[in-house]
């Protein structure tokens, strides 16, 4: 699906960026505006890898797809070791 013109939705392969480690990752992506804070809100878990285990929640990086490049927060890990990404603005997709 990476292959689509960017929407309210991104499935595909991204690029992590934490400091000056780069993890090419799969990732499934949303965004909402919020018309309470008058932001729009992405959010989605990016698919387990063995290079982010030392990566911890809250850690802010730097997401890049074929449509552009945002800043997010790192957050939970769920049960099969995906993270969440949660960034506020124009999304990386």
């Amino acid at each position: 699906m990476s292959s689509h013109e960017p929407g309210e939705e991104y499935a595909g392969t991204a690029v992590i960026s934490a400091g000056d480690t780069e993890v090419e990752v799969e990732v499934a992506l949303r965004s909402t505006f919020q018309p309470i804070d008058g932001h729009l809100h992405w959010y989605g878990r990016l698919d387990a890898t063995a290079a982010l285990p030392s990566t911890r929640a809250g850690t802010v990086v730097s997401l890049r797809t074929e449509h552009g490049t945002a800043e997010g927060r790192l957050s939970d890990v769920d049960p099969w070791g995906r993270f969440r990404i949660t960034g506020t603005g124009r999304p990386p997709f």
